[in-house]
């Protein structure tokens, strides 16, 4: 096989696993540390888009398999070869040096990685971002952003818009918030936020996370705009099990004949890249056939993977194709914030070369990168990751993404044409007209300039409650994987 020239598929250490085996064939086998990081090294080395910034993943790196399996050996968990073998290069971002690597990532639970992929997670229904004090930037409090219908944050009353800034009594600040909102249960310390001060109330909330799916499709409305139909669509994850429930929002938009549609990707972070497909094509319809995106692999993958993503007018869906319901439109409004990431900004680049793309908000999260999943196995496919003796995935970034006349490396996000950010004060009421992110696009569509009175004051914002997710920010690549020769 090409990506590794001086090793055997599959690596076995016979004087360390020895004592992993029993003579019971009923036992399952438990891989050692050595034989997931050969896994970890070999996955990487086939995959991995910036292969070439690794010296230790060059093909030639090691003489025998003494010295590879002495390599192995060093790092005591999987995580640790995994970040090891992660590029350090940098890129300039404003006056920031950042990492071309930030969304690699392992987990040791690949169910629990295919379950977020599906929408599935333990979730209280409270979704709510953390920001930095306005005076004081090692504290922080939470702000809520929607709420999960039939969960127990809608059953105790939580609603967007509501403050807290602490739990289980303590104050959330820089070092303790991903602690203590970690919990599966805890109290949430309600407060009030005037714009420069937060004032605790006294009154707090028990919350209890359970498993949850989360349909992304939340709000799909059509209101009237200066006597127009206009399509509203507030869509928080591009999950692929939910692309047939996407249709039929559009299929509902093209009954009411909508002229425009505001798409409200603010608190989306990205999902399948696949989707992001379907949801351009369902905006337009007029460019079928023609290039969505061009994908860019290493240099030793790029031959056999490296594709043009066309418009499609078809889902697919099990074994069967349905018709997308296209709007055939020439502009689009798409609501953002710096929690807009991977296929979000997927579907502001692909389409930006075919029809007008207002983007109204706050700067996007600027990622333009996919990954995939690698499990332990021959083709590094699903089939089979049961035998492995382990539960580890990986999911390194494989490819970038471009737009059809070439746009990548877009590290510091998209800046918006209209900025506004949301003022925790007053977050106003998701789908009304009179809700500051919507306003200022219907304000676009109507011609009214009143820009002068948008909120530009941003705090800095140091997480959300998606953090935890496996998924976080992500942007995957969902076809099956050709087997490597």
């Amino acid at each position: 096989m090409k990506y590794i020239k001086y090793f055997a598929l599959l690596l076995f250490v016979s004087n360390l696993i020895t004592s992993c085996f029993d003579d019971n064939d009923d036992v399952r086998r438990i891989s050692s540390t050595t034989e997931i990081n050969d896994f970890i090294w070999k996955g990487l080395n086939t995959f991995y888009l910036y292969k070439t910034d690794v010296s230790d993943l060059a093909d030639n790196r090691f003489s025998s398999n003494q010295e590879y399996v002495q390599f192995l050996e060093g790092f005591s968990t999987p995580e640790a070869i995994f970040e090891e073998l992660k590029s350090k290069n940098t890129v300039t971002v404003g006056a920031e040096q950042v990492n071309v690597d930030r969304f690699s990532w392992i987990v040791d639970d690949y169910v629990e990685l295919e379950q977020a992929f599906d929408g599935i997670s333990k979730n209280n229904g409270m979704e709510y971002g953390l920001v930095r004090y306005p005076n004081n930037e090692s504290l922080v409090f939470g702000y809520v952003r929607y709420v999960l219908s039939g969960t127990d944050a809608a059953t105790k009353g939580i609603k967007r818009g509501d403050i807290f800034n602490t739990i289980n009594g303590t104050q959330l600040n820089t070092q303790n918030y991903r602690d203590l909102t970690s919990l599966d249960s805890y109290d949430i310390g309600l407060a009030t936020f005037d714009g420069t001060t937060i004032t605790p109330t006294g009154n707090s909330v028990s919350l209890t996370k359970v498993q949850h799916t989360e349909n992304p499709v939340f709000i799909a409305k059509t209101i009237n705009v200066g006597g127009n139909p206009v399509g509203y669509l507030m869509y928080n994850s591009f999950t692929a099990d939910f692309d047939v429930s996407l249709n039929d929002a559009f299929a509902k938009f093209a009954s009411d004949n909508v002229t425009d549609l505001i798409l409200d990707l603010r608190y989306n972070g990205g999902g399948s890249v696949r989707s992001s497909i379907y949801l351009s094509g369902m905006i337009t319809g007029q460019f079928k056939d023609q290039v969505f995106s061009a994908e860019e692999w290493n240099a030793d993958r790029q031959e056999q993977f490296g594709i043009n993503n066309l418009f499609v007018d078809k889902i697919k869906k099990d074994d069967n194709e349905i018709p997308i319901n296209s709007l055939n439109l020439n502009r689009v409004y798409i609501l953002t914030s710096r929690s807009s990431a991977s296929a979000s900004e997927l579907v502001i680049n692909g389409l930006d070369p075919y029809i007008n793309v207002i983007q109204v908000g706050a700067t996007t999260r600027g990622k333009f990168q996919a990954s995939v999943t690698l499990y332990d196995t021959d083709s590094f496919g699903r089939k089979g990751a049961e035998l492995a003796g382990h539960t580890y995935a990986m999911q390194p970034l494989v490819l970038k993404s471009s737009n059809s006349v070439g746009f990548t490396d877009y590290h510091g996000g998209f800046l918006p044409e209209v900025e506004i950010n949301e003022d925790y004060a007053n977050l106003g009421i998701l789908g009304d007209e009179n809700e500051p992110l919507l306003k200022a696009a219907i304000d676009n569509i109507l011609g009214i300039k009143s820009a002068k009175n948008y909120n530009t004051l941003q705090l800095e914002s140091v997480g959300d409650s998606k953090m935890f997710s496996p998924v976080y920010e992500r942007m995957y690549w969902d076809n099956n994987l050709p087997s490597i020769e």
